[in-house]
């Protein structure tokens, strides 16, 4: 997209946890408040992003990337942090860096605030959701994910029936049985 459009789109990711959505614990139970044996399904992984994001913008999107890639095609387990190390080299990271900072317990207050903020602002539960000019949500699901040919395409219509379309509510497909 940024190919296409440079300075013109601005994406900003946020943390949100989908395991304190589902967390079936009560409303004071809060992920990233939990102690580092806690056995996780992502919260490694977003303190894994947080860890990148330090180490600045365009290496913190190579990872996110990397990361992206290695769960949903590669189907790596992404809850190891030795895992995480791996897609830190595989995005070019400052390796030293990333294992030092990926057990810093204070990078676990943003994945908080990034869910509080989603929750509270834009009404989120769940991922992936996207915000255009800060205002119009919506929550999106693609499967499998488009030809990359098709991708602006589709990015441009999503744009035109979200943002300038808000009385557009829901769109989903019935399943056949």
């Amino acid at each position: 997209m940024k190919e296409v459009y440079g300075d013109r789109l601005r994406i900003e990711w946020h943390s949100f946890p989908l395991e304190q959505v589902n967390s079936t614990q009560g409303p004071e139970w809060k992920l990233w408040e939990q102690p580092d044996e806690y056995k996780s399904r992502g919260l490694w992984a977003f303190r894994g992003g947080e860890a990148a994001r330090l180490q600045g913008k365009e290496l913190f999107e190579r990872f996110h990337m990397a990361l992206l890639r290695a769960r949903h095609v590669e189907n790596r387990d992404i809850a190891n942090p030795a895992v995480l190390i791996e897609v830190a080299m595989e995005a070019g990271l400052d390796l030293d860096r990333f294992r030092q900072d990926l057990p810093n317990r204070s990078l676990l207050a943003k994945i908080g605030e990034d869910y509080i903020w989603g929750v509270e602002k834009h009404g989120v539960w769940g991922t992936p959701t996207l915000v255009f000019n800060g205002r119009q949500a919506a929550y999106l699901k693609l499967r499998p994910a488009p030809p990359p040919e098709e991708s602006v395409k589709l990015f441009e219509e999503l744009f035109d029936i979200i943002y300038r379309r808000p009385y557009v509510v829901e769109v989903k497909r019935p399943r056949v049985p």
